[in-house]
């Protein structure tokens, strides 16, 4: 049982198809084909019913799955461990991070990382939360710099890096600006331009209206600040954003609860093994706090 066959069979079940499997892999449909037949045959057992245009695990298929990427796991673990042997800082460092960090916290770490390290390579990927910790726990990054969750999975360690400070505002030319300590209620009235519904910052923020059961009118949700920044400037609604992003365009509003701060920092998968890359880049953040 070769590592070649199991990551077809797992791109096979990942994509639920060989043709997606095999553009995954940078193979022709044919070669992943034959993998998983090859890995069948050693099996002695049949691991996906074809049928017409989809497949579907068998019973075998099913019992093989969570081994195969156990095997995969501690073949790719091993492998880098005896890699930072070396001490040498290279290779790929895959992460995942929101837009809002990207642009505002990490560009003079980046720099210095590259100055430092110009034989690592960075591959980055920007995510809202919840895809920045679904990518870390399917091993598609290495690690994530992200919005953090109070009660993260058992299986992912993280830490935290920054505090955010949130403040809601409007444009000064919207109703409520007139309004020195609007209420929950009163900001229930009017348009929210927020980050969706499934992301860690929605939920902080939408939090007490829950509590006594209002509910936002969030019209026009996106995750990317600087366009909600835009969008409330110009009147289209309220938000709650970073302290940091507040200028002359917007007024700020005395948020009728309990100071609202996200917390920012790093997602890694724990017991993952982590690359001499991946090590120097947490080396030079912010220590934890």
């Amino acid at each position: 049982m070769d590592t070649q066959s199991l990551l077809a069979f797992l791109a096979v079940v990942e994509h639920r198809s060989f043709s997606l499997a095999a553009e995954a892999l940078h193979l022709s449909q044919s070669a992943i084909s034959k993998r998983v037949q090859q890995l069948e045959q050693q099996l002695s057992c049949q691991l996906f019913d074809r049928h017409n245009r989809t497949i579907s695990l068998t019973e075998s298929g099913r019992v093989l799955l969570p081994k195969a990427r156990q095997i995969v796991e501690l073949m790719t673990d091993a492998r880098l461990a005896l890699d930072n042997l070396s001490d040498e800082v290279s290779g790929t460092l895959s992460m995942a991070t929101s837009h809002h960090i990207g642009l505002h916290r990490l560009p003079p770490y980046l720099r210095e990382f590259s100055q430092r390290y110009p034989q690592a390579q960075l591959q980055l990927q920007f995510l809202g939360s919840e895809g920045a910790y679904e990518a870390v726990q399917k091993r598609q990054v290495d690690l994530a710099l992200t919005t953090l969750m109070e009660s993260p999975p058992d299986n992912i360690e993280q830490s935290i890096r920054w505090r955010d400070s949130l403040v809601c505002v409007c444009a000064p030319n919207h109703p409520l600006a007139q309004i020195n300590h609007p209420s929950l209620e009163q900001l229930a009235q009017y348009p929210a331009i927020l980050p969706e519904a499934n992301t860690i910052t929605f939920d902080l923020i939408a939090a007490p209206f829950r509590e006594r059961q209002l509910s936002l009118i969030n019209s026009m949700p996106t995750n990317y600040l600087e366009t909600i920044k835009m969008m409330v400037s110009v009147g289209l609604g309220w938000s709650v954003i970073p302290r940091s992003m507040v200028d002359a365009q917007l007024v700020e509003l005395n948020w009728p609860g309990e100071t609202l701060v996200r917390n920012l920092g790093i997602v890694r998968l724990r017991q993952r093994t982590l690359s001499n890359a991946a090590q120097a880049l947490l080396q030079l953040l912010p220590p934890p706090s």
